[in-house]
Order: structure tokens, then C-alpha cells, then sequence
């Protein structure tokens, strides 16, 4: 990115899609009481908002 590579926000949309699928899994599991997945869902949320950012030109 610091190069600025016309891949650059390809890659960045990639993992924010890969992150929101993520957390689309673990809150199904963290509506059946698993804590744990909650947190994960928590935080693959903040790396697909993150990515998104980052896949945004300026």
C-alpha cells in the first residue's frame, strides 16, 4: 500500500469481505450462548471496518 499498488485496494476489499463473512459465522454461534465467538465477531467486525477504510480511495 505504501507503494501505491493498483492491487492495493482489491486486497484491502478482499479481507473486508473475508472478516465479514467471519463475523456473519460467529454470531450465529455467539447467539447460542458462546461468548467467545461474540468477541471474535466483535473483532472481525472492527478488521472489516479497518479494510473498508483502507479500500476507500482518498
Amino acid at each position: 500500500m505504501s507503494l501505491g499498488s493498483s492491487f492495493s485496494a482489491h486486497l484491502c476489499r478482499v479481507c473486508a469481505d473475508a472478516c465479514n463473512a467471519c463475523a456473519e459465522e460467529c454470531e450465529k454461534h455467539a447467539e447460542m450462548g458462546m461468548d467467545h465467538c461474540r468477541q471474535c465477531a466483535e473483532a472481525c467486525r472492527k478488521c472489516a471496518q479497518v479494510c473498508e477504510e483502507m479500500a476507500t480511495p482518498v
